[in-house]
């Protein structure tokens, strides 16, 4: 009796220890990431180490470039082979649409007692309607997205403030404003190429674009490549072949023509950087925290940078839309056959969507990359003495911003300073300036199949006749008829008649 007593007094003292021998070993998970080029991955982030370590997980992180992130996610979810546990940066609508409703993805929304996490800033944020919008035809939603407070005004026209304050030019406020300080501009350095890109040319055209009515192309707002959303008739229209397109590719085939728009139009931020620090481009499509890096290292006595808010065009004062549920994480159903699936997925949750793990991804860690006095949020001297700004310096030495997939206003807010915060309360008192994404539409699997077959071609053909009108192989004038046949014959009505058909 008495040796049973010990053995059972053991065992009690011990039982507290197994949930912790238990977690010893971090689950480990495999994730896509697509990989900025302006701020490429790395495997020692500090926000990402300390995740691991707090959580207790070892995420293996593919960074693929992002020109290519698109095809392999297509190739993983159209085959089912190789595929990763997670994949990070996706939605459902689009050229995805097919797959997920085939059976390629995990519909998450099956097991939301799995993601309280989520759920919890979704209600916090009061997101739930938004969530709803991300429902495909079968009533449920295949990723957790990304969540935003509100819509931060992050990047638009930067352009060098000391060269209007040199020529007594005011603030621009419209696209012909600019026009006349690029051509200015020109007439002064006539070896300059005023108004250069950002990785590639999508980046101009989606924070462009809006003020003349549509998004089309790489990054279009609907994610169909050459449909546009009519905000106040609340339908699709076919925005690659409207006036509205022609007047805008116009008006940028015109600073082509006249030398006011670089022609290298696909660029590292390397590339970015030289021409603007050397004088040889004046203003650029960009984000408000690449400014510090653009501006280091140049010559030019008082150069300044500084980001403009949205310029008015034809459609009015608009800026690339925005979602407050973004592009999320998405598991392939192969990740449902692992034995521990649901530890997967609340691992998942926990790292990216718990409370503190928000904070980190935010901020990094604290006593590390910041302190706190009162409550006031105080970062260390290395980082508010960089070059490059707080934010960006957050994002390249700490991995903050970068894999984060909560984003509370006021927080991001600490990280940039008072003409940042300046500029956004001038963009929130324009009208409607950061429009929303449109619906994504209800398709079955078999129409969501024919869509996606019709997209890529639709976009294949709309690229290279993009290209051509901007850069003059084509002339828009006469060959536009010629544009808009091809597209009708390859099925853009078609295309834009289902998405109006299955919008919700």
């Amino acid at each position: 009796m008495k040796k049973l007593l010990i053995l059972l007094l053991v065992c009690m003292m011990l039982l507290p220890l197994i949930p912790v021998m238990a977690e010893e070993t971090p689950i480990t998970i495999s994730l896509y990431y697509s990989d900025n080029p302006t701020l490429p991955f790395r495997e020692d982030w500090p926000a990402l180490r300390a995740i691991q370590e707090k959580y207790n997980v070892k995420l293996n992180i593919e960074a693929i470039p992002m020109a290519d992130f698109a095809t392999k996610v297509t190739l993983a979810l159209s085959t089912g082979e190789n595929t990763p546990d997670a994949i990070r940066g996706v939605s459902s609508a689009g050229q995805y649409a097919p797959f997920v409703l085939n059976g390629a993805a995990v519909p998450i929304s099956d097991y939301t007692e799995w993601t309280p996490n989520f759920n919890a800033r979704v209600e916090e944020l009061g997101l739930q309607a938004d969530l709803e919008s991300i429902r495909l035809s079968d009533g449920k939603y295949y990723y957790l997205p990304m969540l935003w407070e509100k819509p931060i005004y992050d990047g638009g026209l930067i352009l060098r403030e000391d060269y209007l304050e040199k020529k007594g030019f005011a603030a621009p406020k419209t696209f012909d404003d600019l026009y006349q300080i690029l051509k200015a501009y020109k007439e002064d350095y006539p070896d300059s190429l005023p108004l250069t890109t950002i990785i590639n040319p999508g980046v101009l055209y989606r924070m462009t674009m809006p003020s003349w009515g549509i998004s089309v192309g790489q990054y279009s707002a609907s994610g169909t490549s050459v449909l546009s959303w009519d905000y106040s008739k609340k339908e699709y229209f076919a925005a690659a072949i409207s006036e509205q397109y022609k007047d805008y590719i116009s008006f940028f085939a015109r600073l082509y023509a006249e030398g006011l728009l670089d022609p290298e139009m696909k660029q590292d931020d390397t590339s970015t950087a030289r021409k603007l620090a050397t004088g040889q481009a004046v203003a650029t499509y960009g984000y408000y925290d690449q400014i510090g890096g653009w501006t280091d290292g140049t010559e030019i006595e008082g150069f300044k940078l500084n980001l403009y808010p949205v310029l008015t065009g034809p459609g009015g004062a608009h800026h690339q839309p925005r979602s407050r549920v973004g592009t999320g994480i998405m598991f392939p159903i192969g990740t449902a056959a692992r034995p521990d699936f649901e530890q997967v997925v609340r691992k998942l949750d926990e790292v990216f969507y718990s409370e503190e793990a928000v904070k980190i991804w935010c901020l990094g860690i604290e006593g590390e990359s910041y302190t706190m006095d009162g409550d006031r949020i105080v970062f260390a001297d290395d980082i508010t003495s960089s070059p490059a700004g707080v934010f960006k310096t957050m994002q390249n030495a700490y991995g903050c911003g970068t894999i984060q997939m909560v984003w509370y206003l006021d927080m991001e807010m600490t990280k940039y300073d008072e003409n940042f915060a300046a500029i956004n309360a001038a963009v929130a008192q324009m009208d409607n300036a950061i429009q929303p994404v449109p619906p994504t539409p209800f398709f079955d699997d078999l129409t969501a199949e024919e869509a996606a077959l019709l997209q890529t071609t639709l976009y294949d053909a709309f690229e290279v006749w993009n290209d051509a009108f901007l850069t003059g192989k084509k002339s828009i004038e006469a060959d536009w008829d010629a544009y808009v046949q091809e597209m009708t014959d390859k099925g853009i009505e078609k295309f834009c008649a289902l998405y109006n058909e299955y919008k919700h």
